[in-house]
């Protein structure tokens, strides 16, 4: 954001006006024990070049690696454009319009980001916006309880991302709501038909299905998407933003399609930065669009015909009684959204599915090269999109320590989530990954496994001892 100095002649202006002769007069009411006399703890001044070269030298410190690694989270080419338009004063300082006609502007960008989202989706309606996917996952389930008065029960698939559990757990835990655990095929990784046919459904609301599951694999969707709604449950879909360039929409499910949707945007634009900010996307079909947390925008004309945006929608308890709130923690992450609206203006459909085959293409390239070497296998046999899981016959914590130090990330060790799969890693590749840099982890992977694998095994006994 630009800075406007303020000359001497200026300053001493606008205190005459106020009324006080000096900026310290402003915070009278602060005690004076309370005022601190110096900043102890901030180091000596640097000059530009000086703050310039240790900048540098911190950034090396840091690395630059060749990122492998997905589970939620997602390396992907963001456009110049995205984040020079995003961070203009007119936008980066812009948080829920409260005076929603004079934000023109933003209602606007709004506005255009729940029509993308919700052609991506197939949906109705699409909020704007929440925290993240984990939370709005918690928001969907008691979206979905809301809808089902009598239920406080939902039945969530053991293959979800293990902290989109957590999470839900933690939000809804107090409000005698339970999370029912399904388990999945073990040889395939996915939710099968019999696995929920030996869930007690008694006070169930809805049925989760991830789209891809956390091991990277497709669920059969339709298959599970009608088995819920004939037995009268809500059908909750946790979807990559990305992938529905290329998979069926959660709109166009079975029959009737999916009646939540919820997931990640970080994929949209977004850069990794260490964890977040990052932003979670709600949809809905319309009849649930009174349940749905967050704000919906509107356009409309006004007396003189011309467009204008306006708030439609905010179930929120700033904006209604607290008791009548869809949700007390439906932050709008604004900043991220308009990213992630810009993001999919500069794409477009076209640019989206290119991001989309790419990804694919070099994961296929990625499971070729890894399990050509001998020690690496699939653990799932199942179609994915763009992550999978593989098993090794080293430790998985050693192997990405020994390739962390040739500068790669080499994905992500699922085995603290599911012991019962062993030795087991979660690798993703994304369109930015080169034919170069999957041949390199490859060459480096074997030469790690090799090398465990000439280890004597009276030396490991020993070192244990």
């Amino acid at each position: 954001m630009p800075f406007i100095p303020h000359t001497k002649a200026e300053i001493e202006q606008m205190l005459e006006t106020i009324g006080v002769s000096s900026i310290d007069d402003l915070f009278d009411e602060i005690p004076s024990s309370l005022k601190s006399s110096g900043l102890d703890g901030v180091p000596e001044t640097m000059c530009e070049m000086e703050v310039s070269a240790l900048m540098r030298k911190r950034a090396k410190e840091d690395g630059q690696y060749v990122n492998f690694i997905g589970a939620g989270v997602y390396d992907h080419h963001i456009p110049a454009a995205v984040w020079e338009l995003t961070t203009r004063g007119e936008f980066y300082s812009a948080y829920t319009p409260y005076q929603a006609e004079a934000s023109q502007g933003t209602l606007q960008l709004i506005y255009e980001y729940q029509s993308m989202m919700t052609a991506l989706t197939a949906m109705d309606v699409t909020n704007a916006s929440l925290y993240d996917g984990a939370s709005a996952l918690a928001e969907a389930v008691l979206m979905s309880i809301r809808i089902k008065k009598k239920s406080n029960r939902i039945l969530i698939p053991d293959n979800l991302h293990p902290f989109y559990k957590e999470v839900a757990h933690n939000i809804i835990k107090n409000q005698k709501i339970t999370l029912d655990n399904v388990s999945f095929e073990k040889s395939a990784g996915h939710i099968t038909i019999k696995s929920l046919e030996q869930a007690n459904l008694e006070g169930v609301a809805a049925l989760v299905i991830s789209q891809p599951n956390f091991f990277g694999g497709l669920e059969d969707v339709d298959e599970l998407t009608d088995w819920a709604h004939t037995r009268d449950l809500l059908v909750i879909a946790v979807v990559n933003p990305v992938s529905l360039a290329l998979l069926k929409p959660p709109g166009q499910w079975g029959e009737t399609g999916a009646d939540i949707v919820i997931g990640e945007g970080q994929p949209l634009g977004i850069p990794l930065s260490s964890g977040g900010p990052y932003f979670g996307f709600m949809c809905c079909r319309e009849k649930f669009m009174r349940q749905m947390p967050g704000r919906i925008i509107g356009r409309t004309v006004d007396l003189e015909g011309k467009q204008g945006f306006t708030l439609t929608l905010q179930a929120r308890e700033q904006h209604i009684r607290r008791s009548k709130a869809t949700s007390n923690i439906c932050t709008n992450q604004g900043l991220m959204v308009t990213a992630a609206t810009i993001y999919m203006s500069l794409l477009g459909p076209d640019g989206l599915l290119q991001v989309a085959q790419r990804c694919h293409t070099n994961t296929i390239k990625l499971v070729q090269a890894l399990t050509s070497i001998d020690g690496v296998e699939r653990v799932f046999d199942r179609p994915v999109f763009h992550e999978t899981v593989l098993k090794l016959n080293v430790p998985v914590p050693d192997a990405l320590r020994a390739l962390q130090a040739q500068g790669i990330v080499g994905g992500y060790d699922v085995s603290s989530h599911y012991p019962g799969l062993g030795n087991v890693l979660l690798v993703c590749a994304t369109e930015k990954r080169s034919d170069e840099e999957i041949e390199n982890y490859a060459f480096h992977l074997e030469r790690i496994i090799s090398k465990r694998r000439l280890d004597p095994p009276c030396a490991v006994k020993a070192n244990q001892t």
